[in-house]
């Protein structure tokens, strides 16, 4: 089973000023003159994390981390003003044209890859390859089973940590009734409504209780960020027509594929990944039998490794 290579520290690192208020922090490690791959983070409002470098062979790639609006260490933090997906899909153009680059992989997980396969139908001629994980239709139903029924009966005892924040009375519309704590004026009820979010995903997203996950999502600068944009995407259902990714599959049918999914995905469901599968029947569909949601399980790892290497050896003309 492959495991993640030795860290590596950034060799550039950007800020780029796009609409008003907001500044994008970008970096780049790896080889200057390898093949670009760029890591779509999850969210929205997650932010990429040091270990996302690892995934890949830093001899043989120009490994591009890019903190969407608002998340991580692009600012301001949290902020959702100016925030749709169209403007993050402008955003990666914008970086792309700022390093110079052609055509890159997109390396995208959970919201990383709505935003990896809206970005492929707008800018086919774009993108090499999408290496894809934990796939995120972001349907409503695909929220409604999250943050209203369906996840909560598989874990029950967290679900009550999560709904406790909000009165009996308004728990018919939960992703509503976060959105008005998380835009409240009072900070510490801001707070507290982001850690209960985040924290029920942090719970929900490995197969097997990970407590380093769980103090990942319940960090103050991370629950915040991916609190507020999350239920600010959510309550504009994504900012996308329903069905929309998969009703534009076919714009994807020349774009080398890779889509890893755990069985036991229980933030994002595996129904996700086969109706884009069905939809976009190029793609390589691999089920991990043992595996949650999180891009730091094992067998997830070894997974993501193998299928990055295998898009860029279709693009040396290997096989694979």
């Amino acid at each position: 089973m492959l495991t993640l290579f030795p860290d590596i520290k950034p060799n550039a690192q950007h800020r780029i000023a796009v609409d008003p208020p907001h500044e994008l922090y970008v970096e780049e490690s790896g080889n200057p003159d390898g093949i670009p791959v760029l890591v779509v983070h999850g969210g929205p409002g997650g932010g990429c994390e040091d270990y996302h470098r690892r995934f890949f062979d830093a001899e043989r790639y120009r490994i591009i981390l890019m903190d969407q609006r608002g998340a991580g260490r692009s600012s301001p933090l949290a902020e959702f003003a100016g925030n749709t997906t169209q403007k993050l899909v402008d955003d990666m153009e914008t970086v792309r044209t700022f390093l110079g680059v052609d055509r890159w992989i997109l390396f995208g997980g959970s919201w990383g890859s709505t935003l990896s396969l809206v970005y492929a139908q707008s800018h086919p001629d774009r993108v090499l390859g999408l290496v894809l994980r934990g796939i995120f239709l972001c349907r409503p139903r695909d929220i409604h089973w999250f943050y209203q029924e369906g996840a909560s009966r598989v874990f029950p005892d967290y679900w009550r940590d999560f709904l406790a924040p909000i009165p009996e009375d308004e728990r018919g519309d939960l992703v509503t009734a976060y959105y008005r704590r998380l835009t409240s004026s009072n900070e510490l009820e801001q707070i507290q409504a982001a850690k209960a979010w985040s924290i029920w995903e942090g719970r929900c997203a490995t197969l097997h209780p990970n407590p380093r996950v769980v103090e990942h999502f319940g960090h103050p600068h991370v629950a915040i960020a991916l609190a507020r944009i999350e239920c600010h995407y959510f309550m504009n259902n994504a900012f996308l027509d329903d069905n929309q990714i998969v009703r534009d599959a076919a714009l994807l049918k020349d774009i080398p594929g890779i889509i890893v999914h755990g069985r036991y995905d229980m933030v994002c469901p595996l129904d996700n990944a086969l109706a884009l599968s069905q939809a976009w029947p190029e793609a390589d569909l691999r089920i991990i039998r043992d595996a949650g949601h999180s891009a730091s399980e094992p067998a997830i790892i070894d997974a993501l490794m193998r299928g990055v290497d295998e898009v860029a050896a279709k693009l040396e003309g290997r096989d694979t």
